[in-house]
Order: C-alpha cells, then structure tokens, then sequence
C-alpha cells in the first residue's frame, strides 16, 4: 500500500511568522497534534507539534508575567529538521520511520511542495485493517519449513472448508532460521475443524492452543 492511499490532503498549515497562539488555535479547533510550517510556494520548512507548544508556553504556576510568548513567531519552536516521505512511498516503509525516528507524523512532498501528511495513527489504523483485526474472524498461525509449495498446500486446507482468508502475515522464525512464522486471519469464528486438518496434516499450529489440546511436530 502507498502513501498516497492513506495521507491525509487537507492539512492545516501556517508560516514561520505566525504566532505561536494561532498554532494552538488550530490544534484545539480542529483536534490536530501536528501543524506543517510552510514558506511561500508551499515548501516545507519545519513542523511544530503539540507537544512542542507545551514545552514553550508557560505553566498556570509560572510566576511572572510571560504571556507574551503566546505573540511570538512560530518558528522560535519548531523543528527544521523535517523527515518527509513521497506519495509513492510504501506504507511499510513509513512504518520504519516512525519506529526510527520517534515521531508522530510525516509531511508528504512531492516536487518539493506539501500536499499532505500523514501520522502515526493513521499507519496503525491501516494495519487494523489490513489484517482484519476490526472484523468477526479467527487468527491461525502455523510454523513451518521455508520450502517451496508449503503455503499452498495450506491454501488448498483452507479452501477445501470453504473459508476466506482475510489477511496473511509472514516473518522470520527466531528460534528456527529454515522455518517461517505465517499468521492467517480466516473468516470464520470456528477455526477448529480446520486446526484438527491441520494437525494430521502434521502442521505445528501455533495458535489457537487452547487448554488439553496438543499439536504433532
């Protein structure tokens, strides 16, 4: 899935002259954490986040008289660093961003201007739904060698029960580096026929393992 798909397009922005109140005026009127800092011809120069304006603003049991902070530029607070991504990016590639980087969200540039952005939230509500976690269903999740033909012949199972399979996720084994670790999320709130298959089949099922039931290796 690219970027593109997800992003959001309609982006609050402002310039690195505007007040450091009028960010806080966006955030609390449009429920937004993040605010783009953008120059003339819509590129991109810095992001200020709400956290960032916490940082800055003073507290109600600050002494003294700071509430001129609230006048100043925004780009006194801002991060000028900006990570941005392209609307043809992966959305697993973003994924790692956040998890690098530490950060809530990303503008999204192409041929150097913003014409979107996309957050944290947003990737983790694509991956509810990719995996069908949203939706009446059941995970299976099989360890297995990484051969050849393997997946398939746990397909023709699947389809012999006439059963549809939502998603499928496939990672590295750790404890066992010639196996694959491949989690279905089936259409059906009844996966145990379809494990007791599995079984004599002799299929390490992973999951579901309930209580007195026991899997063949």
């Amino acid at each position: 899935m690219l970027v593109e798909e997800v992003m959001k397009t309609n982006v609050f922005t402002l310039k690195e002259n505007d007040s450091i109140q009028s960010a806080i005026y966006l955030i609390e009127n449009n429920q937004i954490r993040h605010i783009p800092i953008v120059d003339e011809q819509n590129r991109c120069i810095g992001i200020v986040s709400d956290r960032d304006i916490r940082s800055a603003v003073p507290s109600i049991f600050s002494k003294g008289n700071d509430s001129g902070i609230f006048d100043k530029p925004i780009r006194l607070i801002m991060t000028k660093d900006v990570i941005t991504v392209h609307p043809l990016d992966f959305l697993e590639e973003v994924a790692a961003y956040f998890y690098k980087y530490q950060i809530g969200c990303l503008p999204v540039v192409q041929n150097g201007k913003l014409i979107g952005i996309i957050t944290e939230t947003d990737v983790l509500f694509t991956f509810v739904k990719l995996t069908g976690a949203d939706q009446p269903g059941s995970f299976v999740e099989i360890r297995m060698s990484n051969k050849p033909g393997n997946l398939s012949k746990v397909l023709e199972i699947f389809n012999s029960f006439r059963v549809n399979i939502e998603s499928v996720h496939l990672y590295p084994d750790k404890k066992e580096q010639d196996k694959k670790i491949i989690v279905f999320r089936l259409n059906t709130i009844n996966p145990l026929p379809i494990i007791e298959k599995l079984k004599a089949e002799k299929y390490e099922v992973l999951w579901p393992n309930f209580p007195g039931m026991t899997y063949e290796k």
